[in-house]
């Protein structure tokens, strides 16, 4: 079995839902302070002992970053209706074809409210 490690980032970011049903709270403009987990999965290679360096996995991650920080999502192509789901599934995308070894990528909009993304 491949060994799992992860990194985490945080970013800041406004919101709504616009298909909830009318008069749900987050059909209103809103922000998070959301916390995104990349997880790597892969044999440790024996010579450096690590899967990948942190630092690949977050210059990976970069360009997505800066793309979300501070930033109105419904307005990024492809987060139309920016739910955890749908969010946690967007950054897959943007950041697996840079990273190989992603695993997984999950998304916490809240303390206690999340979504873990895995790829088809």
């Amino acid at each position: 079995m491949a060994t799992e490690i992860f990194k985490e980032f945080y970013f800041e970011a406004a919101h709504k839902l616009p298909h909830v049903p009318e008069g749900h709270q987050c059909g209103r403009l809103h922000g998070h302070s959301f916390k995104v987990r990349l997880t790597v999965a892969g044999d440790v290679d024996p010579h450096t002992g690590w899967i990948i360096d942190f630092a690949d996995l977050k210059a990976a991650f970069m360009p997505t970053y800066k793309r979300l920080d501070h930033y109105y999502l419904n307005d990024i192509e492809g987060l139309e209706n920016p739910t955890s789901e749908v969010l946690a599934k967007w950054i897959y995308n943007q950041v697996k074809p840079n990273l190989a070894q992603l695993s997984e990528v999950e998304v916490m909009e809240t303390c206690t409210a999340g979504c873990r993304y895995r790829g088809e």
